[in-house]
């Protein structure tokens, strides 16, 4: 890797972060699934290989497709608002009648396929992660020229390191979650997080 690549790499990973370590939708839902610790490793899997993907997609040129059929996006924002509000709705219920850790642990623990499927909705069902990861990223990773694969690269790497450190971190406030009031605040905020995304996107869609 020459001087030229390795600055593009590390642009990519800071760029990368600075558009994914941001309170939503997909990594409320990786920290709650690490302090459950609740098939952790998949979910991190899906979130990681997904922004690879699309990050990929952007470099590749994905980017300029979705700019001459905006009309893709519109469909995504009233499906993502749609699962969205669902998804609020069902944190808020869980904030009304909240859990202790203990009780999580004792319980059944939920179906693998519904996690993964859950995850994936908020990933591939969100606008703005086409607009973040697959337009703007694509399109910053075009000024690097000939090392924008190094860029796509490194913002990959940032990906992969946040994710894993959101999912397997989540552990160390486990002792807070303890407490059903912890619990409360946490599904509370993330019904809050979901409905506000979803409005944003009921407001980008009327607007556009």
């Amino acid at each position: 890797m020459d001087h030229d690549a390795l600055i593009a790499a590390l642009s990519g990973t800071g760029f990368g972060l600075s558009l994914i370590i941001a309170i939503g939708a997909q990594n409320a839902f990786v920290l709650r699934q690490g302090l459950r610790r609740e098939h952790v490793v998949p979910v991190v899997a899906v979130c990681a290989i997904s922004d690879v993907a699309l990050i990929a997609a952007g470099i590749a040129g994905l980017g300029a497709l979705l700019e001459l059929a905006p009309w893709l996006i519109d469909v995504l924002r009233i499906g993502g608002a749609i699962f969205l509000l669902a998804y609020a709705a069902l944190a808020a219920r869980r904030a009304w009648r909240p859990a202790s850790l203990a009780s999580h642990a004792s319980g059944e623990p939920a179906a693998l396929w519904g996690v993964l499927t859950t995850c994936l909705a908020l990933t591939w069902l969100n606008p703005h992660v086409y607009l973040d990861t697959v337009v703007l990223l694509g399109s910053v990773a075009g000024t690097h020229g000939d090392d924008r694969w190094w860029f796509g690269a490194g913002a990959a790497i940032g990906s992969i390191v946040w994710f894993t450190a959101l999912g397997v971190g989540a552990r160390a406030l486990r002792p807070l979650f303890v407490r059903p009031t912890a619990w409360r605040v946490l599904d509370g905020l993330i019904a809050v997080v979901m409905a506000a995304i979803a409005g944003s996107l009921v407001h980008g869609l009327m607007a556009s």
